[in-house]
Order: structure tokens, then C-alpha cells, then sequence
């Protein structure tokens, strides 16, 4: 292998990695709601 291929490997792991630790964290549920938020404020609801 070389090493550009290692070193992308590397990092698609970790991204995934990282990805899955905030699903767990509950990130998920924060992001949603900063973007109803936002979506709330862009259109004049909120």
C-alpha cells in the first residue's frame, strides 16, 4: 500500500470514528435542533 492510501484509510477512519461517537453523544438531536432553529428565524416564525 502506499502511503497517500494509508494515510486516506486513516482519516476515513477516524471521520467515521468521530461520526459515530457523536451519534452516541447525542449530537444528532443538537444539530437538528440548531437548524429548526435557524430555519424558524430564516422565514420569520420564530
Amino acid at each position: 500500500m502506499t502511503r497517500k492510501r494509508v494515510l486516506w484509510l486513516t482519516l476515513l477512519a477516524a471521520a467515521v470514528l468521530f461520526t459515530v461517537l457523536g451519534i452516541l453523544n447525542g449530537g444528532v438531536k443538537d444539530v437538528l435542533a440548531k437548524a429548526i432553529k435557524i430555519c424558524s428565524e430564516c422565514i420569520g416564525i420564530g
